[in-house]
This record gives structure tokens, C-alpha cells and sequence, in this order.
């Protein structure tokens, strides 16, 4: 290559860097100003004098989520029918039940996207989420992942974990900001939880299905929540991927409370302490799998013979 053509290569590349650093921070901000337009909305109404952050979440008592008699209709029908569920500081609780059996709607009221028509959900001993929404909630410590990875396919693992960080929510500073040492660890620490490490700078889209579903939960760590919940985590993923997130779940299990949605019974058997059964709404059975495994009525709703 002749050196005029190195430099002239060379130079066109810049402009493609400039302009995919803007774009990560117009993504950003604009994600943020998001965020920060809502908290300024939340935080006008009388009972919300500021905004709820993972701080105030009091586990005193043991618990970090508390359901009551918790009761959700559509048009006649019982989704729940007074779930009553108590998830401890630091637990791993796997929820499994058939089709229909409330799943997806207990972690819809618990993260505010569908409210009760009845019954109570405390996490920790004082923050009603009842009474919260969405972005206060996520705010607060919990968070929420779908079992299909919902990533920025065109930016780089770790630029995904740069636009999940918890920082400063104003656009100004979002347009202008260089990651501090202190947030740089973060994203180092995180890429290495989730085994990310070495891809640190590929394309998201680029990544294994199960590769994609770990840089979600990376991203969710980013949020410092005090509760995850995670929807069918190892869905689609190879036997080694699902042998891995179990390791990676059981791994955060005490630093975070972690609220697993599966069907994989194999799983669930591999990183389970206490199981949760629904069924039409409600708790069928809750204790140990083997326990579990040999309840005649769990048998027959869902395990089968």
C-alpha cells in the first residue's frame, strides 16, 4: 500500500469514529432526558416528594418483596386471584407453572407496568409499588429482563454497558461526559461477571444468542438493582450457554435478589433453593424441587408423570 493511500484510509476512518461516538450520545441522552422528564413529572405530584432509589429499599426484617393478596382482572378474568408471595434479601427463587398461571403478570405488577385491582406489593418494608411507576421502580432496584434480548445490536458490548450506566439523567452532561475511572471499572466488572470480557468490543449483534442474553443481564447490573427478574433466561441457548448462566445466576444470588421465570426444569433443578408453583392465579405449592417433584397436585397441573 502506498503511504498516500495509508493516510487517506486512515483519515476516513475518523469521521466514522466521530460520528459513531455521537451517535452512542445522542442515544444517551436522549434515553436519560427520557428518564429525567418523567422523574420531573413524578416527583411534582404532592405524594412523591423525590424520587425512590435502591438506598431507601429497608431490609431489616428480612424480606426485600412482599405480595399480598395480590389481585389482578382483565375484563371479568382472574389473572391473579390473591397471590400472596415473600421473597428474601439476597434469595434465588425460581417461579415456574403452566401457561396461564400468572407469571407474567406478577412481574407486571411488580414492576408497575399493570397496577392490582386488589392487594398489596411492598419491596422492602416501606416502598408501595402500588404507588409507583415504571421508570420510579426500575429506579428504586428492580429490574426486569424479557426473555428475548433487547440490545443496541449496532454498538459494542461495552458501549451497551456505557448506555445502561446509572449516572447523572441530564442530557448537557450526557453530550459532554467521558466515563470517569470509577465508571469504567463498572463496565470492566460487569463484562468480566457475565464472561464478556473478550468481547468487550464486538458488535452486540454479533454475539451468540446466549452471549446476547448475558450482556442484557450485564446491563441490568449497570442499574445496581437490589431485585432481578428474569423471564425464561436460558431459553434458545445451547447446553453449555445454559450451564454457564447457571453458574453466573447462582453467582449473584446474595449480592441480589433473583426472581427466575422458567420452564426448563433441568435448570430450575440446577440453581434452585425454593420453587414457587402458580396456578390459575394463585401459589399451588412453594418449597424445595424435591419437594416440589413428588406434590401430587403439582404433578398433575404441570409436571406430569
Amino acid at each position: 500500500m502506498k503511504p498516500t493511500e495509508e493516510f487517506q484510509q486512515t483519515d476516513a476512518a475518523t469521521p466514522q469514529r466521530d460520528d459513531r461516538h455521537s451517535m452512542l450520545a445522542l442515544l444517551r441522552a436522549g434515553r436519560e432526558n427520557m428518564l429525567a422528564q418523567q422523574r420531573e413529572q413524578w416527583d411534582a405530584r404532592p405524594q412523591f416528594s423525590r424520587l425512590v432509589t435502591s438506598d431507601d429499599v429497608d431490609v431489616t426484617h428480612g424480606p426485600i418483596l412482599y405480595l399480598e393478596d395480590v389481585s389482578v382482572s382483565f375484563d371479568g378474568f382472574k389473572a391473579l386471584n390473591k397471590l400472596s408471595l415473600t421473597i428474601d434479601a439476597g434469595e434465588l427463587r425460581c417461579v415456574i407453572g403452566p401457561n396461564g398461571a400468572g407469571k407474567t403478570t406478577m412481574m407486571d405488577v411488580i414492576t408497575g407496568k399493570t397496577r392490582p385491582t386488589s392487594g398489596r406489593a411492598f419491596f422492602g418494608q416501606t416502598i408501595d409499588l402500588t404507588k409507583l411507576s415504571e421508570p420510579q421502580i426500575a429506579h428504586a432496584g428492580i429490574g426486569r429482563k424479557f426473555q428475548k434480548p433487547t440490545v443496541f445490536e449496532r454498538h459494542t458490548a461495552f458501549e451497551n454497558l456505557e448506555l445502561a450506566m446509572k449516572t447523572d439523567k441530564r442530557a448537557r452532561r450526557s453530550l459532554t461526559a467521558k466515563l470517569s475511572s470509577s465508571e469504567l471499572e463498572r463496565i470492566e466488572h460487569c463484562l468480566e461477571t457475565v464472561a464478556l470480557s473478550a468481547q468487550r468490543d464486538k458488535l452486540a449483534g454479533l454475539l451468540s444468542h446466549g452471549q446476547k442474553q448475558w450482556l442484557e443481564i450485564a446491563m441490568l447490573l449497570m442499574q445496581e438493582p437490589k431485585l432481578l427478574m428474569l423471564d425464561e433466561p436460558v431459553a434458545g441457548m445451547t447446553d453449555e450457554e445454559t450451564a454457564r448462566t447457571a453458574e453466573l445466576l447462582k453467582g449473584l444470588a446474595g449480592k441480589h435478589s433473583v426472581i427466575v421465570v422458567e420452564h426448563d426444569m433441568e435448570f430450575v433443578s440446577s440453581i434452585a433453593r425454593q420453587v414457587t408453583v402458580l396456578h390459575e392465579g394463585s401459589v399451588l405449592a412453594e418449597g424445595t424441587m424435591d419437594k416440589i417433584k413428588n406434590n401430587e397436585r403439582v404433578i398433575e397441573v404441570y409436571l406430569g408423570r
